[in-house]
């Protein structure tokens, strides 16, 4: 039995299925693609993610505050200034962090820059910071980039680390997934990323933000591993909680799993048809 992380815990297929390779002819397609695309510096990877970063941040956000709205993010954005919003100042405040969480995340994505705790940290005080409600902030005095104070809770069967124990409990996270093994093959790499999220949700790490913070540093492992981001969309977002339950009933990660590849094919076939709408645009 694995005491550490290891691909036979979370259930890694060694060789394909028969019935699956249909499946994998559209991942793997994304993975040529991704690679085509030689990513060598900050400036090749912003190009890339043009416009992933707006709707990543406006999905991610949405998914937990109905709010938010896809042109005023992409008014953050483009241009930091929101014209016709009306939201609350919150909302914007959401947006905002996102925006500069992407900022600082994106060179050390260049640099591959290992995840730690320090980098979850900082991470989750830019996200948040300046959104934590009265509540959280003055009376359980909680703060955006330090780990929760006090036991919050998530999803109907109420997980979460104490948090005496969280810091242990991120730091075996993380130890496991540096003890990894062949993380060179994206399908692996894949896998990797869907169990760091599903353990993250799970200790639940910090008084809110946890949600936004899980899915950017998932995607952060993927790119740092030379493997395509993707987008967890908000019209999906019961698929989502759902495979999310499967975990913390059963710790079954095989239907989160196949929910990010199918998360991954939607993202990049969009992504791929706004490039050609403007591929268009500029020729007529």
């Amino acid at each position: 039995m694995c005491g550490k992380f290891c691909f036979c815990r979370i259930g890694v297929i060694e060789s394909l299925e028969t019935e699956r390779v249909f499946v994998l002819t559209g991942y793997e397609k994304i993975l040529q693609m991704w690679k085509s695309y030689n990513i060598q510096t900050l400036t090749d990877l912003d190009l890339r993610l043009n416009n992933f970063r707006v709707q990543f941040a406006y999905n991610s956000a949405k998914i937990e505050n109905p709010e938010v709205t896809y042109h005023a993010t992409r008014e953050v954005f483009e241009d930091r200034l929101v014209k016709t919003f009306k939201g609350s100042p919150e909302t914007l405040t959401e947006i905002s962090n996102q925006r500069k969480c992407y900022a600082f995340l994106l060179p050390k994505i260049t640099a591959k820059e290992p995840m730690t705790l320090s980098l979850i940290k900082d991470a989750h005080e830019i996200t948040t910071m300046g959104t934590y409600d009265d509540r959280r902030f003055f009376e359980l005095g909680e703060r955006p980039g330090r780990f929760k104070k006090n036991d919050f809770v998530v999803g109907k069967n109420d997980v979460g680390s104490l948090p005496e124990a969280v810091e242990d409990d991120l730091a075996e996270l993380l130890g496991e997934l540096a003890d990894a093994e062949n993380l060179s093959e994206p399908e692996k790499v894949m896998k990797a990323a869907t169990y760091f999220h599903m353990r993250f949700e799970t200790i639940h790490p910090f008084a809110d933000g946890n949600g936004r913070v899980g899915r950017t540093m998932m995607n952060y492992f993927l790119m740092v591993h030379n493997h395509p981001p993707l987008i967890v969309y908000d019209e999906d977002r019961d698929e989502y909680y759902k495979a999310l339950e499967y975990y913390s009933e059963d710790e079954d990660i095989e239907p989160l799993f196949e929910f990010f590849r199918r998360q991954l094919s939607k993202t990049w076939a969009k992504a791929s048809e706004m490039y050609d709408k403007r591929i268009n645009a500029a020729k007529s």
